[in-house]
């Protein structure tokens, strides 16, 4: 695989001290796999190339939020049916809410991390997958009343309600998606940042989304899908 950065990638990088392709492999491996930056230090120095780990940090960083844009032009529409859950992630030692949803089918919606879990973020999580995946007909939330009182507040702006539906067990679908994003998550042993950790949750929920077959596009292999990013 070679390839040279797209002119949004290259305003990013203004030098490659590293050939891109190898930036690109490195990026994919850390959010696809349960692998450390340290195991990709090592990795890399037995194919003869010298990378500090955090320099594979700092690419993931650099990398990732321009992969993002230009998967959510590529993303396959999702259903009308959609089943959202928070779950939480360690953020510099402190616990910090992260939202999420999948549609009846396990299609990833969208997700965003929070430092609370109340109404106002509950309402900025909805607002945000409806604007980037339209509007649904029915909602399926646990017994969260921040989450109902977020919907109810939407609700009330539209002419045309979303339906709601508090069910724990028919979440079961979502909680068990979590599992993918967590299992990932634990040989990073915990963000730094906030910022780092938005970053890095948006990789691996885009790697997720591709294995998953969610961009536009067949034939190709999950790592083919991924660099095709970049282009």
């Amino acid at each position: 695989m070679k390839q040279s950065p797209t002119p949004a990638l290259a305003r990013v990088f203004k030098r490659l001290h590293y050939p891109f392709d190898v930036m690109l492999m490195c990026v994919r491996w850390y959010v696809a796999y349960g692998l450390s930056v340290r195991n990709l230090e090592e990795m890399m120095a037995e194919r003869g190339i010298e990378v500090d780990h955090s320099t594979v940090h700092r690419w993931a960083i650099k990398l990732l939020p321009v992969l993002g844009k230009a998967l959510g032009r590529r993303k396959r529409p999702v259903g009308k049916s959609w089943r959202v859950d928070e779950t939480y992630i360690k953020v510099k030692g402190a616990w910090k809410c992260l939202y999420r949803a999948v549609d009846k089918a396990g299609d990833t919606i969208d997700f965003l991390l929070r430092a609370h879990r109340d109404k106002a973020a509950a309402q900025r999580y909805f607002e945000k997958s409806i604007d980037q995946n339209g509007e649904p007909e029915t909602i399926t939330i646990d017994k969260s009343g921040s989450n109902l009182a977020a919907l109810e507040a939407l609700n009330a702006q539209h002419s045309t309600p979303i339906k709601i539906r508090q069910n724990k067990y028919e979440n079961n679908i979502i909680e068990q998606d979590h599992r993918a994003i967590k299992r990932r998550i634990r040989p990073m042993l915990g963000f730094k940042t906030f910022r780092c950790a938005r970053i890095l949750l948006g990789g691996i929920e885009l790697m997720h989304v591709i294995k998953k077959g969610q961009m536009t596009g067949t034939g190709r292999t999950a790592a083919e899908q991924f660099y095709s990013l970049a282009r």
